[in-house]
């Protein structure tokens, strides 16, 4: 029976995830800010699952048993963070609202890694003209202003105005377009300098087929930065969304609850004094944005090396002494 190398220890497969394994071996600020990261984004996670459970009102709303909303009512028992110029529960709105932006961000995020990864995967390693195509598209693309865009990818789609779901599928394919180039770029580059690798080679020289060589050998090890750039993007999709929904270019608000159209909403409150149409959606964009944006920013300083080679001679030598105390 095969022994264990004495001083080598293997992690179990759960602690070799992505975000668990830069949980374990964070210290300090990187840990402070990924754990802080993690819990804001967790609460918004909750609060977009149990939406239904958490606002006491839809998110169109206008009456009750007791009859219709009062206008730009301050916050009070019965309206916890008052109502809007439209009649709408504030507190209702952003709770569904963030129903809204997480089903968005996570449709654009999803669909931007596969078509991005697989344009990368097969530009970078067949190369030829259809790598100098995809390049070109990809470049004029990434030059392109980003809400320009996704305004003009959303007008073409929906028209502006749409139901739920097309509103919410309009709004990802946009901020899609925006992001595809970015993960085709780095796919690409580490495509590229992979098939040079030798065990590619020895792969290509066995008589494996492209699909083979393309899904077991070079996606695992080009697709290992993505962590970090999904959760940068992430935070850049739901600034994205609420500038459509801000323009006026984003789901129709009898359709769903969408705090860009609510700030767009708020803006003529602002003169009058009326403070809370406006601070609360916009504190929610704040918030998941930060809490998106820390997790990104951790995993990206912990992937730095340097930062890892700091910390590994600390670790010894808290181990050497505790194994002397002992």
């Amino acid at each position: 029976m095969a022994t264990q190398p004495v001083g080598v220890t293997h992690e179990p497969r759960w602690r070799r995830l992505p975000i668990v394994w830069h949980l374990f071996h964070s210290t300090g600020l990187q840990r402070g800010m990924l754990v802080a990261g993690l819990l804001i984004s967790a609460v918004f996670v909750i609060v977009a699952l149990f939406a239904p459970q958490i606002a006491p009102y839809g998110f169109s709303q206008l009456s009750d048993a007791d009859g219709s909303f009062p206008r730009q009512a301050a916050p009070s028992d019965e309206f916890v963070w008052g109502t809007t110029v439209g009649g709408y529960d504030v507190f209702s709105r952003v709770v569904w609202g963030t129903q809204t932006a997480l089903l968005t961000v996570v449709l654009a995020v999803i669909a931007s890694i596969f078509l991005g990864v697989a344009l990368g995967l097969v530009s970078g390693y067949l190369g030829g003209w259809l790598d100098r195509v995809l390049v070109m598209v990809a470049d004029a693309v990434y030059a392109f202003p980003s809400l320009l865009l996704a305004i003009v990818v959303s007008i073409i789609i929906s028209g502006g105005q749409s139901s739920f779901w097309g509103g919410i599928i309009a709004a990802a394919i946009s901020i899609t377009v925006v992001f595809v180039p970015q993960y085709f770029r780095v796919v690409r580059a580490e495509t590229v300098r992979l098939k040079a690798e030798p065990f590619v080679e020895s792969a290509r020289v066995l008589g494996a087929p492209t699909s083979r060589i393309l899904g077991k050998h070079v996606l695992r090890n080009a697709t290992r930065s993505l962590p970090l750039i999904v959760t940068l993007n992430a935070s850049e999709a739901i600034l994205t969304l609420a500038g459509l929904g801000f323009l006026g270019f984003g789901i129709n608000p009898t359709k769903a609850a969408e705090w860009g159209y609510d700030l767009n909403r708020a803006v003529a409150d602002v003169a009058s004094g009326i403070w809370w149409t406006g601070v609360f959606p916009g504190v929610a964009i704040v918030l998941l944005v930060m809490g998106v944006t820390l997790v990104g920013e951790s995993l990206n300083d912990l992937a730095d090396p340097r930062l890892r080679i700091r910390r590994a001679p600390r670790r010894a030598a808290a181990a050497t002494e505790t194994k002397g105390v002992e």
